[in-house]
């Protein structure tokens, strides 16, 4: 049976039941594409369409300058606003278009002849006309230039009328500035429409004639490039696969940070940029909370020292540097005390007004007992150790206390971290400080004290530096430690040195009082991949758009941002094969490493 009707059949004394095909039922239920895609509702308005809830207008190009500038149209296509864009381009016939030439051209030269005859002054406009209707002539007849009829169409779109009304004046302000001029397209709303779907129907028909060169200008798909003719490559930018290139001492200042969370690939990051660093004559010193640069040290001849408290390696927080040039004994000394107060209220969680006083006046008397004093060589003395410092502060009033507290790091279980004579030396172009077996309790203060170690040491000769405080959340911890940080920010330029600041817990950094002055003291920021209980803080603080949150959300390892000033573009992280053999931290990578160099350490014996 073909009929639906007789499926059921029918009484013979009954109008028979009206026939429908199957396929017709079927075809009448078929939800298709363009019933999903299409609007709720359509309105159509001298000035606008109402698409649902949405309100479209469509704008057209009706003016241009004598000349376009490259790239005049990337501000429009870079807004940050729903619209749609249509550029139709309609070659004209070489052959026509020329025919054309010689009759407007005689025109003008008849209307230069008449104006010489009348005896009036010559007309720039018309001069300048002229000579550019011979040379277009004569680059069409050469085919070196071809003319064609383009219409440039913008529907922009909005929640509601005023809002249109602002998004279109602020379109025509950013063109209307380099004299191109646009309309809306009134009473053509619904042309205007059809003429941006991606359906290739130019119903407006709205042209103007562009010749081969300023047609090229209106290319839309532009991107920005971020590279300097020399530096470190950070990696690719990921718009349009140029090289992400920079020297970080051309910059305003020299420091970095890097933001991501734990696994995104900033360490790795960071040990692509130590390696090309090197490869630039520039010393490279690291604070190392997580073990992870020890076998990047030992293939690069650098000097490793594991600050833990078992370890051979140990660092006097009373050592003095030799002052620079334009320092004084004094200055340096008066510097050198104010840090180790700072130190002291780490180490014993904080002091009152009367402890501070008492510890400053007994700093003083340590290196007095040692014969330190303003007017002192630095070169030739020998600084006092904890142990002088307890003994004189057990002899000053009301400081009993602060002795007790003082007898765990000279006598107890941490007497072997500071209580001991500096045997470090940063003689090598890469030096890595670890911290990873240094308690929990204890991590501040060894990144304190090695953190004043190392500037101490850079203060003393001027040259080309990068230091990198992996991990730097560690330091924000301490209003002490977070303070020197930034103090380091602030005037490690004047001694050559760029400062790399690496952290995952972003919020606590950010939220940090010395968080925030750090990051704006850096002329490049790097983020990556982050955690979405961060993501709106840092878009917040990094003015970035929904699409840039977005991308950090959803990147890969190695992907991310990268920032230079005002600047930036999406940037991913690229190394050579050889590269990463020496900075990989995937531990699958590390272990086939570790085995192979085993290997080969049994072959040769």
């Amino acid at each position: 049976m073909s009929f639906i009707g007789n499926l059921f059949g029918k009484k013979e004394d009954q109008s028979p039941i009206v026939s429908v095909l199957p396929q017709e039922i079927y075809q009448s239920g078929v939800i298709e594409l363009r019933d999903v895609i299409a609007p709720s509702a359509l309105k159509v308005t001298p000035k606008e369409l109402n698409l649902g809830e949405k309100i479209g207008r469509t704008l057209f190009i009706i003016s241009y300058p004598r000349f376009l500038e490259e790239s005049w149209f990337s501000p429009i296509i870079n807004l940050d606003k729903v619209f749609n864009v249509s550029i139709f381009i309609h070659p004209i016939y070489t052959a026509k278009i020329l025919r054309h030439f010689q009759k407007k051209v005689a025109e003008v030269q008849s209307q230069i002849s008449t104006r010489e005859e009348k005896g009036l002054v010559r007309d720039p406009a018309l001069d300048t006309a002229y000579q550019d209707l011979e040379t277009l002539r004569d680059q069409l007849m050469q085919a070196q230039e071809h003319l064609f009829d383009v219409g440039i169409y913008i529907t922009i779109y909005a929640d509601n009328e005023s809002e249109l009304d602002k998004l279109e004046s602020e379109i025509k302000s950013v063109l209307e500035s380099k004299l191109i001029y646009v309309k809306p397209a009134l009473f053509q709303q619904e042309q205007g429409f059809k003429s941006v779907l991606p359906i290739a129907d130019d119903q407006l028909n709205v042209h103007s004639k562009l010749n081969s060169a300023p047609l090229s200008s209106i290319f839309p798909f532009v991107s920005f490039d971020l590279s300097e003719n020399k530096g470190v490559l950070y990696g690719i930018n990921k718009h349009n696969n140029s090289l992400v290139l920079f020297d970080r001492y051309s910059l305003p200042n020299y420091n970095s940070v890097t933001f991501a969370v734990a696994g995104a690939g900033k360490s790795y990051c960071t040990k692509l940029e130590i390696l090309r660093t090197l490869m630039f004559d520039t010393d490279v010193i690291v604070i190392d909370p997580e073990k992870e640069y020890e076998y990047m040290t030992e293939l690069t001849a650098g000097k490793y020292f594991n600050i833990s408290l078992n370890s051979e390696h140990h660092i006097n927080p009373f050592d003095l540097p030799i002052p620079s040039e334009d320092e004084s004994a004094s200055d340096v000394l008066r510097s050198n005390i104010i840090n180790l107060v700072g130190l002291f209220r780490i180490m014993f969680g904080g002091l009152t007004q009367e402890e501070d006083a008492i510890i400053d006046r007994a700093i003083s008397e340590t290196y007095a007992l040692k014969d330190i004093t303003a007017e002192s060589d630095f070169r030739n003395v020998e600084p006092p150790l904890l142990s002088d410092f307890e003994m004189v502060l057990a002899g000053m009033e009301g400081a009993e206390s602060l002795v007790e507290r003082l007898t765990k790091y000279t006598k107890g279980t941490w007497a072997g971290f500071i209580n001991r004579p500096s045997n470090v030396e940063m003689d090598k172009k890469f030096v890595v400080f670890s911290l990873r077996d240094m308690e929990d309790e204890l991590k501040p203060v060894a990144m304190y004290i090695v953190t004043h170690y190392i500037w101490n040491t850079i203060r003393k000769v001027k040259k080309k530096r990068l230091l990198v405080v992996d991990e730097a959340w560690w330091m924000m911890k301490s209003e002490d430690t977070a303070s020197f940080l930034f103090g380091i920010a602030k005037r490690c330029r004047k001694y050559w040195l760029g400062l790399a600041t690496i952290t995952q817990d972003v919020d606590d950094f950010i939220r940090s009082p010395y968080g925030l002055p750090i990051l704006t003291n850096s002329s490049i920021q790097i983020l990556l991949k982050q955690s979405p209980t961060v993501i709106d803080h840092i878009q917040k603080t990094f003015n970035l758009t929904d699409e840039e949150k977005y991308l950090l959300l959803e990147a890969d390892v190695g992907e991310g941002i990268f920032f230079v000033g005002l600047k930036h573009v999406a940037l991913k992280v690229r190394a050579s094969y050889t590269e990463d053999q020496l900075i990989t931290t995937n531990p699958e990578q590390v272990l086939q490493i570790q085995r192979a160099k085993k290997e080969m350490e049994a072959a040769g014996q």
